[in-house]
């Protein structure tokens, strides 16, 4: 292959990546709220066409995504980059994972198990990001009992930040893992030739 047939493909590579960060941008503002979960929690599926892009480009396209989405919405943030650099590893941790399993064999099987494992490792970064990062933020604003308070509301056992964590904030970031590579399964094999080509 010629170097100009490298710096060919790597510019088609940047504008399949910028594409798909736009989409993932203007998903990030699609927010559901599901009344299992405390109401500071909402379900967007910006992370599919991280996903989407590391399936096809490769887990490094992924990742950059995830970043060029995070970076857009520094433009409108409320929390000073703090929610931003949350969302950005916890998008990771999803995408990292099922995008080398996907690599290493690309079958339906792979993709599945690789999905598997990002799902699980979402949900325990979601947890470690909110104990770590986005809690401590919030409690500049709210006071920690009224973020507890939050999900006593919709789960009794919930009474401290551990059980928050644990009975809300990690069950929530499996859902929103299922849903994203529900859809991502159901929607990747028709993106993918577009990607791919």
């Amino acid at each position: 292959m010629t170097t100009s047939a490298v710096k060919k493909m790597s510019v088609k590579t940047m504008t399949k990546v910028a594409m798909l960060s736009v989409i993932a941008f203007i998903l990030y503002f699609i927010e559901l709220q599901v009344p299992i979960f405390p109401g500071f929690l909402k379900i967007d599926i910006s992370d599919l066409p991280a996903l989407i892009g590391a399936f096809a480009l490769g887990p490094m396209a992924g990742i950059a995504i995830e970043a060029i989405k995070n970076i857009l919405h520094l433009l409108r943030t409320s929390t000073g980059g703090v929610g931003e650099i949350a969302n950005f590893v916890i998008g990771i941790a999803m995408v990292i994972p099922a995008a080398l399993i996907y690599k290493r064999s690309k079958t339906k099987m792979s993709a599945i198990i690789g999905l598997a494992v990002g799902v699980v490792s979402m949900a325990i970064m979601g947890g470690l990001a909110n104990y770590l990062f986005l809690i401590p933020f919030y409690t500049n604003f709210m006071p920690i009992d009224a973020i507890v308070g939050m999900g006593t509301i919709i789960n009794p056992n919930i009474n401290s930040v551990a059980t928050l964590i644990l009975y809300g904030i990690v069950p929530f970031n499996l859902f929103k893992g299922l849903v994203v590579a529900v859809v991502t399964m159901m929607l990747y094999k028709r993106i993918s030739p577009i990607l791919t080509r």
